[in-house]
């Protein structure tokens, strides 16, 4: 069953068709779009970030590719087995995904990396129907606490009963959601994110996967 896709000029959430019209004009040659998903349709392990960075998925057009949050990223995905092949920050690298796609929670750049909660909302319904549509799915890792209540509000559960917090845990019919910070520059910088932190989290879902 396939999910639908924001349109290349989705209008549903102004500001951040605004933002996206400014940003065709400054740099003709970038993406400029809704970023679409990465990775397989029928894959067991879904990635939820928070929206695409200006100069990362905005630019290129591939989740977490070209900003220093796909470095730790696809580095961590590679070491664990999710990921196969060389990233080098372009689409055209030929990296690929191993049984996991990669998706974030707002399609659109939004101003200073900040997606407004309506726009988290106008948004929600391509990440229901992408959950919706993986029928083999059995892992979700939400990368950040917008993430991860973006996925909550997916699957319409309370954000009460699943508390987010780096290295939890949380059973959701069937589907285990796991909860890491986000990688971000601002994260890993300053400490609140390592990459020993980020990795324990996916040597779990490998292990919930694959166990020995």
């Amino acid at each position: 069953m396939a999910a639908p896709e924001p349109e290349h000029d989705c209008p549903r959430c102004p500001r951040l068709a605004d933002f996206r019209q400014d940003q065709r004009k400054a740099h003709p040659a970038w993406f400029n779009g809704p970023v679409p998903c990465f990775g397989l349709a029928g894959a067991r392990l879904l990635i939820v970030g928070l929206a695409p960075g200006l100069q990362g998925a905005n630019r290129t057009g591939r989740p977490f590719t070209g900003d220093h949050a796909g470095e730790l990223l696809y580095r961590t995905l590679l070491d664990f087995g999710f990921a196969a092949g060389r990233y080098a920050a372009d689409p055209g690298d030929g990296l690929t995904l191993r049984n996991t796609m990669i998706v974030n929670a707002v399609r659109c750049v939004p101003p200073q990396n900040k997606p407004l909660p309506a726009e988290i909302k106008a948004c929600n319904m391509f990440l229901r129907e992408r959950i919706i549509s993986m029928q083999g799915l059995a892992a979700i890792v939400a990368l950040g606490r917008v993430a991860h209540d973006a996925v909550l509000a997916a699957l319409e559960r309370r954000k009460s009963a699943f508390p987010f917090a780096h290295g939890a845990e949380h059973v959701l019919a069937g589907t285990k959601l796991f909860d890491s910070y986000h990688c971000s520059r601002y994260n890993t910088n300053t400490g609140v994110l390592t990459p020993e932190m980020f990795q324990a989290v996916f040597a779990r879902v490998r292990n919930y996967l694959d166990p020995l």
